[in-house]
């Protein structure tokens, strides 16, 4: 099945109790609002794990500096290459085109949040992913949206500058999906943060929401045990597309 992976970059499960648009798709997906990251619950180390499926322990990347991995592990874009799956990116803060290697990818685009402001990137980045994926030739497609982190660190987290970009990040969401029915979703964050920032073990940080919709996850349920390392097992089982053998996650279907 076609697959959305779309994350929110320092969304708190908490932060979205009252956002129309998150609560409609929480109540026709199966949710897990308790999900735990990987420390640090820093973003780059936070993204290796998603699309590695190992800790950062692993992965060697432990701050915002991508270091190569001394043991290269397949990342979810190389699994699903090698099985014929098209993958395509985009984002709108830089350092994340480290996460696939070299030819695994169809497409790829940019915006620079860094100089056009990330909520101007991140609309950019909802408009292009919509274009693009209407063509119908991509089977997975990863859309970053990196404006609540912006502002969190900015203006702190839970704060009123926040809930607002949460909400405005929520109407780049709400319209991704509309304009591609066909495709499963997957909506999540890779931290949390408390007051400007992030990156410790405590709860505020470390806890994320994973929300699941489509064919195969049952309205309104609830995922137990699920952990940002669990995402790239079932983007590949989705796909039809057999884990790497050294991931550590499990699938949540």
């Amino acid at each position: 099945m076609k697959t959305i992976l779309i994350l929110v970059d320092g969304m708190r499960p908490d932060s979205i109790t009252g956002v129309p648009e998150a609560q409609e798709l929480i109540k026709s997906s199966a949710s897990a609002l308790d999900a735990a990251t990987v420390m640090p619950s820093v973003t780059l180390p936070c993204h290796m794990s998603l699309f590695h499926s190992v800790g950062p322990e692993r992965h060697g990347t432990t701050t915002n500096t991508y270091a190569p991995q001394v043991r290269p592990i397949n990342g979810l874009c190389e699994v699903l290459a090698a099985a014929g799956k098209s993958c395509a990116f985009f984002y709108n803060w830089e350092q994340l085109r480290d996460l696939s290697r070299p030819g695994s990818l169809v497409h790829s685009y940019f915006a620079c949040g860094g100089r056009m402001g990330y909520e101007a990137a991140n609309d950019s980045v909802a408009a292009a992913a919509i274009e693009r994926l209407k063509q119908g030739d991509v089977d997975f497609a990863f859309i970053y949206l990196g404006n609540v982190d912006e502002v969190g660190h900015r203006y702190g987290w839970m704060g009123p500058e926040y809930m607002d970009a949460v909400v405005k990040s929520w109407k780049n969401i709400a319209e991704i999906l509309s304009a591609l029915p066909e495709y499963a979703a997957i909506v999540t964050a890779d931290h949390g943060g408390h007051e400007r920032s992030h990156g410790t073990d405590g709860p505020q940080d470390m806890t994320i929401p994973i929300i699941l919709h489509g064919d195969g996850f049952a309205p309104g349920s609830v995922v137990e045990n699920a952990g940002i390392l669990d995402i790239a097992p079932t983007i590949a089982k989705l796909l039809g597309a057999a884990p790497d053998r050294d991931w550590e996650g499990k699938s949540l279907i």
